[in-house]
């Protein structure tokens, strides 16, 4: 019968260390799933159009980057084992998106953003802080940060050019999956964050993807 691997203090923080940098280092991150963008055909964009392209996967590249560095702070922090083993699930499939969008953005002859480093800790912070202040807390806060990727990617599909279907493909998966980490957040019992919150992380988002997009 399987038992659960006890880590110590200093173990989970060496375990926190290596994520960091497998998130922040170039193509560091090896996904679980193949990108949805290999099964699509490859499609010559106007330069414009590439530029803008891989303005928008920059902006999706730092939200994963902030989405690694929040579930690895929630489960340094969470209080119930079940509730850290979701986090660091989570956390896993993460990784997909990121090296989907780190891939595209290099096809595409652009880099991530410079910025990634700091809205990591960033984010590793706040994770923590929900943490610490309980499990309810810090599941509702992923519910409420997954609520505003999915609006993100709404807002990207949109202006994607139409014959750009491999992003097209990576963003409709990254929705998907989102939205059921959003789904299942709240179904462990995560707190519905009130209009207000939610409206303070929505201007704290825009920082972000106004930022990354050039930068």
């Amino acid at each position: 019968m399987a038992t659960e691997r006890h880590y110590s203090p200093a173990d989970r923080l060496l375990l926190q260390a290596d994520a960091a940098l497998r998130t922040l280092l170039p193509f560091s991150g090896q996904p679980y799933r193949p990108s949805p963008a290999i099964t699509q055909p490859d499609t010559d964009l106007h330069a414009d159009d590439a530029r803008h392209v891989a303005g928008l996967m920059r902006v999706n590249h730092t939200g994963e980057v902030c989405a690694q560095a929040l579930y690895q702070g929630q489960a340094l922090t969470a209080r119930l084992p079940g509730v850290r083993a979701a986090m660091e699930h989570a956390a896993e499939e993460e990784v997909d998106h990121l090296a989907w969008c780190e891939q595209r953005i290099r096809e595409l002859g652009s880099r991530p953003s410079v910025l990634n480093p700091l809205f990591y800790g960033m984010s590793f912070g706040l994770g923590a802080v929900a943490g610490l202040i309980s499990d309810r807390i810090s599941l509702g806060f992923v519910a409420a940060t997954e609520d505003q990727v999915c609006k993100h990617l709404d807002e990207h599909l949109l202006q994607l050019p139409a014959e750009d279907e491999k992003s097209r493909a990576i963003l409709t998966q990254m929705r998907e999956d989102e939205q059921q980490h959003a789904d299942s957040a709240l179904q462990a019992g995560g707190f519905r964050f009130p209009a207000p919150i939610k409206f303070g992380m929505s201007v704290l988002s825009k920082v972000m993807t106004k930022s990354t997009y050039r930068i």
